[in-house]
């Protein structure tokens, strides 16, 4: 298999983009790409989205998208794993240069979600689920994961304060980021008289409805080196599926899709997870960062909320945890999230990243998911 890079990073400012279209946006993000790797080159594009017909009535990505960039020519697929998509099609954009099938592979995700009402959304986000067990019943994904943070309390003893540690610390973080959709700090009383949504997580444990595009450019080493440009190896991937509804699993505590891809992207990098620097994790909700941090392995079982509150996970802890200020205040686009997270890897790994930049990194690891951990994606970036 041959040795992958990353060249070029694109990313533009997320929010509530009511003036562009989810083909402008998308567009956007591969020509910040193209211009970061200083190449026009493209073999290949993979696309990563999770419900473009329910946001936005458009299927068919794979030839609206290159059609409107001026490239209509290219081979390109739409990959789709519910909130995992972006990652999938960094993955697959990797197997495309890996196998020798293309020498530079972009991967863009996109997803355009203020378009339509909030229980529209609501309803898009919910295809993710069980649509038997789960959303036919009426419940969504913040009452899943408040199911799952009832239980972590219960068992842990996690609490209230600790669910809102991560919060505030996510949103310091995204206070430094330009890109962010919610780029302020918030107080953890501010987090405790936000409305409730699901008990006991509140509006402010939740990932917000955004539009978003990110993408970046891969390529072999030995192409890299060519262009002059320091590279960022992907020394491990690991992909891996779970039951998608919480009442088929055999403990809806242990994100097993998670640990799982951890595993296989160590292995495949050589390391453990004590080797990795720092981390962009899948925080959709503030008990899914508590919970990743123990499927990741990098505290026990019932010590994630304890890690949050004590600061192991902030900028300056033994293990930075998104950088970026997560789903949770960077935004959560879900088809461009897996992407972005990319770009915020490779932006710390170069030195780049400004106020919130980490100091003495060589190693970073992103964890992508959909749904309730139904799937994952992982991938451990190096600076060559």
């Amino acid at each position: 298999m041959r040795k992958l890079a990353i060249i070029g990073i694109g990313l533009i400012k997320w929010g509530e983009l009511w003036e562009k279209s989810m083909r402008q946006i998308a567009a956007e993000a591969v020509f910040k790409c193209l211009e970061d790797a200083g190449t026009d080159r493209i073999d290949t594009m993979t696309i990563g989205n999770m419900s473009g017909g329910l946001f936005n009535g458009q299927e068919h990505l794979s030839s609206l998208i290159p059609d409107h960039m001026g490239r209509k020519n290219i081979p390109a697929m739409r990959i789709e794993s519910a909130c995992a998509s972006g990652g999938m099609a960094v993955r697959t954009a990797c197997l495309e240069v890996a196998s020798g099938f293309s020498d530079y592979a972009i991967a863009v995700g996109v997803e355009k979600m203020t378009d339509i009402s909030g229980n529209e959304a609501t309803y898009a986000l919910a295809t993710a689920a069980d649509q038997d067990y789960e959303a036919f019943h009426g419940v969504t994904f913040p009452g899943l994961y408040a199911m799952m943070a009832k239980a972590h309390m219960d068992r842990y003893g996690t609490t209230r304060e600790q669910l809102s540690s991560v919060v505030i610390k996510n949103h310091y973080n995204g206070s430094l980021n330009p890109n962010a959709q919610f780029p302020f700090k918030i107080t953890g009383d501010q987090v405790l008289k936000s409305p409730m949504v699901s008990d006991p997580l509140r509006l402010l444990d939740c990932s917000p409805i955004t539009d978003g595009a990110a993408a970046v450019m891969i390529t072999t080493l030995e192409e890299a080196k060519k262009l002059k440009k320091q590279p960022v190896f992907i020394s491990g991937i690991g992909h891996a599926s779970d039951s998608i509804a919480l009442s088929s699993r055999k403990d809806i505590l242990k994100l097993e899709a998670v640990e799982l891809s951890t595993n296989t992207a160590l292995k495949m990098a050589g390391k453990s997870i004590k080797d990795i620097d720092f981390a962009e994790v899948h925080d959709c909700f503030s008990i899914a960062e508590i919970m990743i941090l123990e499927a990741l392995g990098v505290v026990a079982p019932g010590e994630g909320g304890k890690a949050s509150s004590d600061g192991l996970t902030g900028l300056d802890g033994d293990f930075p945890v998104n950088p970026s200020g997560g789903l949770k205040s960077k935004g959560h686009p879900v088809g461009a999230t897996g992407v972005a997270q990319i770009c915020e890897a490779v932006t710390q790994l170069r030195g780049d990243a400004g106020e919130r930049q980490l100091e003495n990194i060589r190693t970073g690891l992103t964890q992508n998911m959909g749904g309730s951990a139904g799937s994952s994606v992982v991938h451990i970036l190096e600076v060559i």
